[in-house]
């Protein structure tokens, strides 16, 4: 696909999921710029969240809007440290870089806060092989596990809820993929005051500046299938990409990452910087919980009585609630990135 979009002459590409595609890329891109200077191609990154792409495998031609594992961490443990009822957390994680990269993070971030908390259980299992999660929530209640942190997604993510419910285990999950698109159809009830997610924004953060942006795409593009608005952060980045363009007064890749680094940009969630130092977006990030939609007049089918729940997600009548905003400032993480200009 690269190759065709270079053939065809486009020099902007973006990419999010998964960290596997995007390393490919990253490394393309470096070759083909290396050979090609005079047909630069610019790599937009809105969620592919390996540390290394902004640690020791930074380029200059990659840019990320998304906040990586690791700032996405410091985000859930700086939340949970507060919380001195919480003893013994449980880790499990798809067994491939990120969910390796999730279960290293929480282990070392509570050493460094939290040094009291226990880590009592530390899974990894084959990626999408896994259909009975049981024998996993078995550990985690012979555990005494007090919450569960996990990165998995799509159906190791709903399945391993679903069992959760099925054993009784109490216990929340913090969850990286919560409320990605398709998770809460699949999750239903059985998320409900459980399940909670970290982002840079969800449909009911108060105040909620991209509240009639999110209601008109849903309206727009929710069709038959009720896909609902949740990359805020893919509007942030097209429109600091609209203003390097206005500034470098060029298309060219390089003028506009050279404007890129470094820019501080008003968001809707609030300032963020494009750090230049290794091309990672610096921003606030929510801590939510999946909660009923609020029930008033104009949505009789929602059964939720919390007003801040405005909206549900997917047209399963829930939503998320913040718990808390932690500040960009908090989850920026120090970088080892080298970066080589050209």
């Amino acid at each position: 696909m690269l190759k065709k979009v270079i053939d065809s002459g486009i020099r902007i590409i973006t990419q999010g999921n998964g960290s596997s595609v995007a390393g490919a890329l990253i490394d393309a891109v470096d070759k083909h710029n290396a050979r090609n200077p005079d047909k630069s191609i610019l790599f937009l990154n809105y969620a592919a969240v390996d540390p290394d792409f902004t640690n020791s495998k930074c380029s200059f031609w990659h840019f990320r809007w998304d906040a990586n594992s690791d700032m996405k961490m410091e985000a859930m443990t700086t939340y949970m440290a507060k919380d001195q009822k919480i003893k013994n957390v449980y880790l499990i994680n798809m067994n491939y870089s990120f969910g390796q990269a999730v279960s290293r993070a929480a282990k070392e971030y509570f050493a460094r806060k939290r040094p009291d908390i226990k880590i009592v259980g530390d899974d990894l299992h084959p990626m999408g092989q896994v259909k009975d999660f049981s024998p996993y929530v078995a550990k985690m209640k012979a555990a005494n596990a007090d919450v569960v942190i996990t990165g998995n997604w799509g159906n190791d993510m709903a399945l391993l809820i679903k069992a959760a419910k099925d054993a009784g285990f109490q216990a929340p999950f913090y969850t990286y993929y919560g409320g990605g698109l398709g998770a809460l159809p699949a999750i239903g009830e059985a998320g409900e005051g459980k399940v909670k997610q970290v982002t840079e924004w969800h449909m009911n953060v108060v105040p909620n500046k991209a509240e009639k942006y999110a209601v008109d795409w849903n309206k727009k593009y929710g069709g038959p299938t009720h896909i609902s608005f949740y990359y805020l952060r893919v509007n942030t980045q097209m429109y600091m990409l609209a203003e390097a363009i206005k500034q470098a007064k060029s298309i060219d890749p390089k003028a506009i990452a050279l404007k890129l680094e470094g820019m501080k940009f008003q968001s809707d969630t609030g300032e963020v910087e494009m750090r230049a130092a290794d091309h990672q977006l610096i921003q606030p990030l929510y801590i939510s919980t999946i909660a009923k939609a609020y029930a008033d007049p104009k949505n009789p089918k929602f059964k939720g009585k919390d007003k801040e729940v405005k909206y549900d997600i997917e047209d399963t009548g829930y939503g998320f609630k913040t718990d808390a905003r932690i500040e960009g400032y908090v989850t920026a993480q120090p970088t080892s990135c080298q970066m080589k200009r050209p």
